[in-house]
C-alpha cells in the first residue's frame, strides 16, 4: 500500500490499478453484450471521467463513439450542491443510445439534472456508467445500469479524480487518511 500526499492531505491507496482495469473491462463487457446492436454514444463528463472514459471505449468491441460534457459542482473535497453546465453537446441525439461516462455518483444531483438536460434532445435511451458510486449519499433514485465499484462515503482521488485538481494522474485509486 502506498501513500501519496496531495498539498495538504494525505492519502492510502484504495483501489490498486490492477483491480481498476479487471473491473473495466467486465463492465465493458457488459456493454458489449447489451449494446452489440447500437451505436452507444459515450458522453463522457469531464474532467474526472476522461481516464476512465478512455480505458471503457478502448474495451468496447462494439461500435461506439464518444463525446464530452463538462459540469461542475466540486469545490475541494465537498460537492457545492450547484451544478453549472460549462461545456455543452453538439451532436444530435434524436433516436440515439447514449451511455453517460462519469468519474463518481454521490448524491446524483448531477446525474439527474443531465438526464433531465438530455431527455429534451429526444434520445432513445439514456444509460449511466460510473467508475465510482457511493450508493448511501445517493439523493435521488436513479437506474445505474454498469457501476464499476460501488464505495464508501470516503473522499478519493487518483484515475482522473481529483483534490484542487492535483492527483489525477495517479493509477490507483486512493482515499483520504484522516
Amino acid at each position: 500500500m502506498s501513500v501519496v500526499r496531495i498539498k495538504d492531505k494525505t492519502f492510502k491507496t484504495f483501489i490498486p490499478e490492477s483491480e481498476i482495469k479487471a473491473q473495466v473491462q467486465r463492465v465493458a463487457q457488459q456493454i458489449n453484450e447489451d449494446m452489440r446492436d447500437k451505436n452507444p454514444l459515450l458522453l463522457a463528463v469531464l474532467n474526472g471521467s476522461f481516464i476512465f472514459a478512455a480505458d471503457l471505449m478502448r474495451a468496447l468491441t462494439i461500435p461506439c463513439e464518444i463525446s464530452f460534457v463538462k459540469l461542475a459542482s466540486y469545490q475541494g473535497t465537498t460537492s457545492t450542491g450547484k451544478v453549472k453546465e460549462v461545456l455543452g453537446i453538439n451532436e444530435d441525439l434524436t433516436g440515439r443510445t447514449v451511455i453517460i461516462v462519469e468519474d463518481i455518483v454521490e448524491s446524483g444531483l448531477t446525474m439527474q439534472r443531465m438526464i433531465e438536460s438530455l431527455g429534451t434532445r429526444n434520445p432513445e435511451s439514456i444509460h449511466i456508467c460510473t467508475l465510482l458510486l457511493k450508493p448511501e449519499r445517493l439523493k435521488v433514485p436513479l437506474n445505474i445500469k454498469y457501476t464499476v465499484f460501488s464505495i464508501p462515503n470516503d473522499f478519493i482521488l487518483g484515475y482522473g479524480l481529483d483534490y484542487d485538481q492535483q492527483g489525477r494522474q495517479l493509477r490507483d485509486i486512493y482515499t483520504l487518511v484522516e
